[in-house]
This record gives structure tokens, sequence and C-alpha cells, in this order.
């Protein structure tokens, strides 16, 4: 306490003049317009920049904040962006197309509509479908099965009431396929990787297939007409034996959501069986001839 008397007493001239100058100034001030005026305008420049400081400060430290901020609103108007092309896409997409591209292949054809009951759909494993149509309703073993989106599989079993069906993404499955528009074909079949992907292995190398490109039964088979949609091709690269193409498809069918389905009764499918084992037989006979 005595320190701070001191210093009072050692400086009190200084603070008597500081006083009566801020009494002035005030003085001034406040009884004249011009300096008035002055004073007003200066201060707020001063308070002004200092303010300015203050935010800009305040700005610096919520810059992370800010930038998190932005990051997520980007992400979320990027899915945003992404769902509305996908629905403008799906919007334009005419989805019966190729279900009467389909229908059209298969005018003058027999075909039993039936309903899959059972689905068993597993990515690494067979896959087989059970649908509601059986012997007595004109369903056999070997017939094709189609539907909105193109070739399902063929007829494996057939009860009185159900069928047992191999889909194309069954390791068995293996169905002649070609290249819309081009006379080469190769046969389509399942690695197991995916239930949408299956891939046409043999196809010569001088054969012109590219992305995009629809894959459709040949009708080298009693199995199923000529021109049935089966999928599109995804990519295009080389065999395993490097002497030929193997060609990744996307398939038409979703299996996992497959409910209605048409067997197709081909009208000459039991002539063109009976050629085959008659041929069979010939070349057993000639075989076993001494």
């Amino acid at each position: 306490m005595q320190v701070l008397l001191d210093f009072l007493r050692r400086y009190n001239y200084l603070f008597l003049f500081l006083l009566l100058e801020i009494f002035c100034i005030v003085m001034l001030v406040r009884f004249n317009r011009y300096q008035g005026y002055v004073w007003l305008t200066a201060s707020n420049e001063a308070a002004a920049s200092v303010n300015g400081v203050y935010q800009d400060a305040v700005a610096f430290t919520r810059l992370s904040e800010v930038n998190e901020q932005l990051t997520s609103d980007n992400i979320r108007l990027q899915q945003e962006n992404r769902a509305l092309r996908d629905a403008l896409r799906d919007a334009r997409y005419d989805t019966t197309y190729t279900h009467r591209c389909v229908l059209k292949q298969l005018q003058g054809y027999q075909l039993i509509p039936a309903r899959v009951v059972g689905n068993k759909v597993q990515v690494g494993m067979d896959n087989y479908l059970v649908i509601d149509r059986g012997s007595a309703d004109g369903v056999t073993a070997e017939m094709g099965v189609v539907s909105g989106g193109g070739v399902v599989g063929i007829i494996y079993l057939a009860n009185v009431h159900h069928s047992l069906v191999i889909p194309v993404t069954h390791s068995k499955s293996s169905i002649s396929c070609s290249v819309r528009g081009q006379d080469y074909f190769g046969y389509l079949q399942w690695d197991g990787s995916n239930t949408r992907t299956a891939y046409v292995a043999d196809v010569p190398r001088y054969a012109k297939a590219r992305k995009g490109q629809v894959i459709e039964t040949s009708g080298f088979s009693s199995v199923f007409p000529p021109g049935i949609f089966v999928g599109r091709v995804n990519r295009v690269r080389n065999a395993p034996d490097g002497q030929s193409y193997r060609l990744d498809v996307v398939l038409g069918n979703d299996f996992a959501a497959l409910r209605d389905v048409s067997v197709v009764a081909t009208p000459y499918k039991a002539e063109v069986d009976s050629l085959k084992a008659r041929a069979e037989r010939l070349e057993l006979n000639e075989a076993g001839a001494p």
C-alpha cells in the first residue's frame, strides 16, 4: 500500500495533466460540432478496424470447422446428384423394351407362364429356381425358361406340378450365345463371382466385340430360338488359353428379384433330339463295326 501511495505521490502531476487533458478533449468534442464530428468518425473507424481484426481472428480459429462442414455438404450434394442422375436415367429407360423384344422373338412358340416359388441365389454357390409348373402343364426337362429380362435358364427336372430350373448362374449352365449382328458364337458360363454377371467363352479373336454390345442366344440348340436377349458386354479380355476372347456379360435378369417367367416349348425340339440321338447311334455302330 505504501508503495502505491509513493507511486501516486511521485507522479501526481502527470496524472493530473492527463486528467485535465481528457477533460479538455471531452469539452472540446462535446461543445464543438466540427471537432465532435471528427472524433465520432475517427472512433467509428477505429472500432470498425478493431472489430474486423477480431472477426478475422475468430474466422481463422473456425477454419477447420468450416472446412469439415463444406466437405460434408459436398459429399451430400454429390450423393443427391448421383441419385437424381440415376432417377433420370431410369425415368428415360423403357423397362418394357426388352420384354417386348423377347416376346417378338418368341412368336410362333408356345409359352407356358409360370411363377418362381423357390429361389436360391448365392454368390460362389450353384443357384437354382423352382417354378409352379410341371409335367401336368406340359413342362419337360431341357425346356428353356425366359422372362422379361431375357434368358433365365433350362428345366432340369419336371415333377407333376413343379419344376427345377438351372439358371445361367449355375456352374453347369452352358448356353450357346452370339454377339448381336455377328456370326461368331460362344458359350455363356458362370464363374460364381456375381449373380448379375456371367461370361461368354471361346469367342474368336477376329470377332469385333466391344463393350455395350448385346449378347443373345445363337439358336444353335433345340432349347432356345435365336435372338433371345441375354445381357450386354461389359468387358472384352483374353481367354486363359490366349487363343480366343472372353466376354464379361452383365445379365439382363436380376435373379434375386425374379418372379414371373415363361417356359418355352420349342415345336421342333423332339425332332431335333431324335436326329441327334440317331446320329450318335450311327457313330457308335460305325465305331463298333469290324
